[in-house]
């Protein structure tokens, strides 16, 4: 049976390069994005050249209703999701002491109650078919916080916490939960680093170079693949934790 996949997020740089790799694996793939419509429509494109399927839906995956949408959408084109890829994300940079509740309250829901209402709406049918699969985008950040990033180390740590525990929860029924905590990556939200601070966290970086959006996804689907994994944390970040 061909995988179904939603992939939330996938007009960013690893959201886009885990879809064309699910995509490649004559995976159906569903491809979300929230405002940047121009993006994901490449990829749909790109994934339909080489000889895939892939749609592209909208949503905002902070409210209920649209998460719902955005399933119903999905089931309709290509039946239930198999695999949940929670990859949506958004960063804030600064102190602590400048932070609105606003500006910590918008991190924790795109980050983290998105990825409470994909897996819950995701779990019901993987749960009658005993089987499913869940992955979800952290931070070597949730692992390890970073200074002036409070608000998203935080929501990533609760990323890893939530996989482990879905992972206890859900793993008699068959489902595995993992997640992936990638280091610096050459993506679109690092872009708004300055060359120096770039060049520091490289230097940091014992493999002395910068992680691609591609090597994150194949981590995505070594998770997908290997079906005695559940419940980890699966680092690609150039042994900058460890």
């Amino acid at each position: 049976m061909r995988e179904n996949v939603l992939v939330t997020g996938a007009s960013g740089g690893i959201g886009r390069a885990i879809a064309l790799a699910f995509g490649a694996r004559d995976c159906k793939v569903v491809l979300h994005y929230n405002s940047n419509r121009e993006s994901v429509i490449e990829t749909a494109g790109l994934i339909a050249d080489r000889g895939g399927s892939a749609e592209v839906f909208q949503a905002d995956l902070t409210v209920e209703s649209q998460v719902e949408q955005i399933f119903t959408e999905g089931e309709k084109a290509f039946g239930p999701v198999t695999v949940l890829v929670n990859n949506a994300g958004i960063s804030w940079q600064g102190l602590f002491t400048d932070m609105t509740l606003s500006d910590w309250q918008r991190v924790m829901d795109v980050n983290l109650t998105s990825m409470f209402l994909c897996c819950r709406r995701a779990l019901g049918p993987m749960i009658r078919r005993k089987a499913g699969c869940i992955i979800s985008i952290s931070s070597m950040w949730g692992q390890q916080g970073a200074a002036c990033e409070a608000a998203y180390s935080a929501s990533k740590a609760a990323v890893i916490g939530l996989t482990q525990a879905l992972a206890r929860e859900e793993g008699p029924s068959g489902i595995r939960v993992n997640c992936i905590a990638p280091g610096v990556i050459d993506t679109p939200m690092n872009g708004r680093l300055s060359p120096e601070d770039m060049e520091a966290l490289r230097d940091d970086t014992p493999l002395m170079r910068i992680g691609s959006p591609e090597e994150v996804a194949k981590a995505a689907v070594f998770l997908w693949e290997n079906s005695f994994i559940t419940g980890q944390t699966l680092g690609v970040n150039g042994g900058f934790v460890m």
